[in-house]
């Protein structure tokens, strides 16, 4: 059993999936007739759709229609995902070959619905890195809440305080840091120098320092 364990948000970390999941809600916008909030997609990235939809986009409140808006949101981001495929981002195969050198778990824990992961692991060749997975269908409290690290620490039997952390959102970040564990921030989706807390930060995995992060634990 792994000593420690890696906790890997996944959209702008494992993949950079940005321009498929903004243009997923132009087409959920356009089927609607519904507005788009100047700079919704930054203020919306790493929330679930559950917050964006009734707190950033303002589109409704009531359950059923949520529900309904983020179901066609991901439909059309799987069908994109599918038509246009994805490759994983810098460094994270490397990243990934190392701890299974290693013999350390890793766990995804993201925002994101587990339809969307299941989707994107076979394509990527990705199946078999993960003991399992923290989607945003599986909590009841979002990033920035703990909740999806202190579950995905639960999967991998280690203590959160036993665990890393590798997040591009300030509200992963902030999470990651409520549960106690490391924290690296991913510059792909903010400057690094807004991270302030971070353990560490990096533009993407290639840049890990895998001596540091082994020290750690």
């Amino acid at each position: 059993m792994s000593q420690w364990a890696v906790l890997f948000d996944w959209d702008g970390v494992v993949i950079d999936s940005s321009l498929m999941h903004e243009k997923s809600w132009e087409i959920v916008a356009k089927k609607y007739s519904l507005p788009l909030p100047l700079g919704h997609f930054k203020e919306g990235f790493g929330k679930r759709n559950e917050t964006i939809i009734p707190q950033v986009l303002k589109w409704a409140e009531e359950p059923d229609k949520v529900n309904e808006l983020a179901f066609a949101k991901e439909s059309a981001y799987r069908d994109l995902l599918r038509d246009e495929g994805i490759e994983a981002l810098p460094g994270v195969r490397e990243f990934l070959n190392w701890l299974e050198s290693e013999d350390v778990s890793c766990v995804i824990a993201s925002s994101t619905p587990k339809d969307n992961l299941l989707a994107a692991l076979p394509l990527l060749g990705f199946e078999n890195y993960f003991i399992g997975m923290i989607s945003g269908d599986d909590v009841i409290n979002g990033k920035p809440h703990p909740e999806p690290f202190l579950k995905a620490a639960e999967i991998a039997s280690v203590k959160p305080e036993k665990c890393l952390v590798l997040e591009d959102s300030h509200s992963g970040v902030e999470a990651g840091l409520a549960a106690g564990c490391k924290v690296i921030a991913v510059g792909t989706t903010h400057p690094l120098d807004s991270f302030n807390f971070a353990h560490a930060k990096v533009s993407d995995l290639k840049d890990l320092d895998y001596s540091q992060i082994k020290s750690w634990f």
